[in-house]
């Protein structure tokens, strides 16, 4: 298993994921829903694990999906509690608590997993 690449293409997926909602925050429209926000990122982040994942399975890993999947998910999530959380969600008033008991964070983290798990079942696995 490649950890490192899944590790740090899980970091960019998060990256795009993150600048994606610093722009949203700034949006007239969408900057005062959390759950515009979500809705917005729940769909682009679709496109940006499918670039993600291609890149993990670029040069023939065939690591099956649903562990690939996981494990930029935990990165991501990680990521969040060591940057997010501190120095975004704790300066505007939340807490751990608040952030991670959020259900869309939950769906988004299930999308990512699936999203690389039907990635590799559809382009991977029947090779």
């Amino acid at each position: 298993m490649k950890y490192f690449r899944a590790i740090s293409i899980g970091a960019m997926v998060w990256g795009l994921l993150f600048i994606s909602f610093a722009i949203l925050g700034i949006v007239p429209l969408i900057k005062d829903s959390l759950y515009l926000q979500a809705s917005a990122v729940g769909i682009l982040i679709v496109p940006f694990t499918i670039f993600g994942a291609s890149i993990f399975y670029k040069n023939g890993n065939k690591e099956r999906g649903i562990t690939v999947g996981v494990i930029m998910a935990l990165t991501a999530l990680s990521l969040d509690a060591l940057i997010t959380v501190p120095f975004i969600e704790i300066p505007k008033g939340g807490s751990y608590q608040s952030f991670y008991s959020f259900p869309l964070l939950w769906l988004l983290a299930l999308i990512n997993i699936t999203t690389v798990y039907l990635y590799w079942k559809l382009k991977i696995k029947r090779i």
